[in-house]
């Protein structure tokens, strides 16, 4: 666990002694501000103390941008440079390499939303205190997308391990988180048995509840289900370079 953890904090540290932290950061804080406060008129026509726009904008921030650019470079950008087999080589485990990457990355995602928490602070806490704001589906919306954005950073960590091309690993992670978005939406229109397939299988679908303020195990399994996969996929793939 003392590799794991010493592997995490130094991918988190490459994170912001790059610009990857201030870029994802940045583009992600204006990117939430302008879809909740400015387009369509932003929470103002609402007429009610509601975050459902932010938790309608996360997924796909976290899908599109976030995910895929914290997890391109975990293993793709090492097999390319030839530092991948520096590390395994090293005394620490193959699984001890995914885990420590996988919390690096994940990490990132918490910490964006972390930050955009500072909306309905500065709204409804401090310097503003624009009425009562029920918290619970706050807290309940911010626990969906952390399971959301764990279960999307070992689907990166997985393309990323199978590619040494860091722009492969970004467009089929930005593609398939997207795609699991966009079966939820195509659920609502689509009946009978293929339309449930999509909402079982989609990730906004499982995220709704969250945003809604219940906590829904079957989704937390799933998500967890999904992490687990992956990372064994992500896994299995780092430890075949031994044999090839």
């Amino acid at each position: 666990m003392q590799n794991t953890l010493t592997i995490a904090r130094r991918e988190l540290r490459s994170f912001f002694d790059s610009l990857v932290a201030y870029v994802v950061v940045g583009l992600s804080m204006i990117t939430v501000g302008l879809w909740f406060f400015v387009a369509n008129g932003g929470v103002w026509q609402v007429d009610r103390a509601n975050f459902g726009r932010m938790f309608e904008a996360l997924p796909w921030l976290l899908s599109i941008l976030v995910i895929p650019l914290v997890t391109m470079r975990s293993l793709a950008e090492e097999k390319r440079s030839g530092t991948l087999e520096l590390l395994i080589t090293m005394p620490v485990k193959d699984s001890e390499v995914i885990l420590g990457k996988y919390l690096a990355a994940w990490g990132m995602c918490l910490v964006l939303l972390a930050c955009s928490l500072l909306y309905p602070i500065a709204m409804f806490v401090w310097p503003w205190h624009l009425g009562s704001l029920d918290w619970g589906p706050i807290w309940s919306g911010y626990f969906g997308l952390a399971l959301f954005s764990a279960a999307g950073c070992a689907l990166g960590l997985l393309f990323s391990s199978l590619t040494e091309s860091q722009i492969i690993a970004f467009f089929f992670t930005a593609f398939l988180l997207g795609a699991l978005i966009v079966l939820g939406m195509l659920a609502q229109w689509v009946h009978g048995l293929l339309g449930d397939v999509f909402s079982f299988l989609s990730f906004e679908s499982r995220f709704e509840g969250f945003a809604r303020g219940l906590i829904d195990t079957r989704a937390i399994i799933y998500f967890l289900s999904i992490s687990v996969v992956c990372l064994l996929i992500a896994f299995r793939s780092l430890e075949s370079r031994k044999w090839s």
